[in-house]
């Protein structure tokens, strides 16, 4: 009996020290999911993983809440969710990111091709004499085309993805269409007679 006596003192103590590791704020666990979410939007993942960052955000909010209503348990899953969420969010933006960077380029290579290719149609219709109103068009066209190809470079060189693959796009219709055009206007090459009568 006396040793039971002694005994419950101790566990008076480790209850208390249980109870306060609950009656304090987790502050380090919300700065640590706030750092998680602020490395996420730096990744992008505000643009490219929008629903699981907002889910991040959300659960943030919400162990701030609880901070401010006491619950310090609950605070405590919320920044540990929250952080998990925009680690989440920055490892699937980062995926995203990979997949625009080589649409980005495959879309920079289409209309490097599409200029190359009406290059040479530009030439080829200038030998053939097409009409001086079409040649003018088509100078001025693949001159701007040429400026703009160069400017998406320049976007691609600096992450804007998506503004390379929307400008990308407007060039390589553009140039496939002069081309197309430039095709049209060229006259038919002429064919030589075959069995016309010989000459002695």
């Amino acid at each position: 009996m006396p040793s039971r006596v002694r005994l419950l003192p101790a566990l008076a103590v480790c209850a208390a020290l249980a109870g306060a590791a609950c009656s304090t704020p987790p502050d380090k666990e919300i700065q640590m999911a706030q750092s998680a979410i602020d490395a996420a939007r730096a990744a992008g993942a505000d643009r490219l993983a929008p629903d699981e960052f907002a889910a991040a955000t959300d659960a943030l909010k919400r162990a701030n809440d609880a901070v401010a209503q006491r619950d310090y348990r609950l605070a405590l899953n919320h920044a540990l969710d929250a952080r998990e969420r925009a680690q989440s969010a920055a490892k699937e933006a980062a995926g995203r990111r990979a997949g625009a960077r080589r649409d980005a380029d495959r879309a920079l290579t289409d209309a490097g091709t599409a200029l190359t290719a009406a290059q040479a149609k530009l030439k080829a219709a200038e030998t053939a004499h097409a009409p001086a109103a079409l040649l003018t068009q088509a100078r001025t066209t693949m001159a701007d085309a040429t400026r703009d190809v160069q400017k998406a470079r320049t976007a691609f060189e600096e992450g804007d993805y998506r503004a390379v693959l929307d400008a990308a796009a407007k060039i390589t219709a553009t140039l496939r269409q002069i081309s197309h055009d430039l095709d049209a206007a060229a006259p038919a090459p002429a064919h030589r007679r075959r069995g016309g009568p010989r000459r002695n």
